[in-house]
């Protein structure tokens, strides 16, 4: 891709507000079995913040954000959402919380026996437990026309392209209105075009749900389009942190090879 100032300037900053710690990571340890996935892990996740967690596959990106939903519990270390400590949680109190928690999954997790419209309904059923039909055909077709996709309403996923079928499970994972987002490799899978697409759009609806999120991503061109703050991550560990223009000018050797392309 060539360089020019439109593909290399990072988005501007969006405001958090008062600064607000909404994840609060101190020193987070994972291991299975031999096997040390996480090592110390520390961040702060500010409210309207996206911040972009970069690295190659197989470094424990998505071990991390499976830690802040209770799906894993970390071996050791510090891990507070919302101020309340999810390591201590029962089962009841992760259910609660996980309504406040939007998780996106690589493949996007629709149900291929359900259409578009059915698989938007079920949280608003299930999770929410609205029974006013005209309510939940307003929000339904609030969020998809949000993704440009109110005319796939009644397909089933099977007629979905690739990049349409992300879009949806952003508006299904929307719909409850999260306070945080959480990406799991957004754009795997898609075109250059379609990556870009679904990197502007994670951009839009951060400023349109004022949500704050974790990306967890190699693609370097939506880190670019979609942080406020990108960490790299490489062997179980962070090892750097900055902006994207930070980061551009970086030492580290490894951190540079990322971004070698792009300069």
């Amino acid at each position: 891709m060539a360089a020019t100032k439109e593909n290399i300037e990072p988005k501007k900053k969006t405001p958090a507000a008062k600064d607000e710690v909404v994840i609060h990571a101190k020193g987070i340890k994972k291991a299975f079995g031999d096997k040390e996935v996480l090592k110390n892990i520390t961040f702060d996740l500010k409210r309207g913040e996206n911040m972009v967690v970069l690295g190659k596959s197989g470094q424990g990106k998505s071990v991390t954000i499976q830690c802040v939903v209770g799906m894993l519990k970390p071996d050791d270390g510090d891990l507070q959402v919302f101020g309340e400590d999810v390591t201590q949680m029962n089962d009841e109190d992760l259910k609660q919380l996980r309504i406040k928690i939007g998780f996106l999954f690589q493949s996007g997790a629709l149900y291929d026996s359900m259409t578009v419209r059915e698989n938007l309904e079920f949280p608003l059923t299930r999770v929410l437990k609205l029974s006013d039909q005209a309510e939940i055909d307003k929000k339904v077709e609030e969020v998809l026309d949000n993704v440009g996709l109110l005319d796939a309403i009644d397909k089933m996923p099977s007629d979905l392209s690739g990049g349409m079928r992300k879009r949806v499970g952003l508006a299904r994972t929307l719909i409850v209105k999260p306070e945080i987002m959480l990406y799991d490799e957004p754009t795997t899978g898609l075109d250059p075009v379609t990556s870009r697409e679904i990197s502007e759009l994670i951009l839009h609806m951060q400023k349109k749900y004022k949500t704050s999120s974790i990306i967890i991503t190699h693609d370097l061109e939506c880190a670019r389009i979609t942080a406020d703050r990108i960490v790299v991550m490489n062997d179980g560990e962070y090892i750097a942190e900055g902006s994207w223009k930070e980061l551009q000018k970086s030492d580290n050797e490894l951190v540079k090879s990322f971004f070698n392309e792009t300069t």
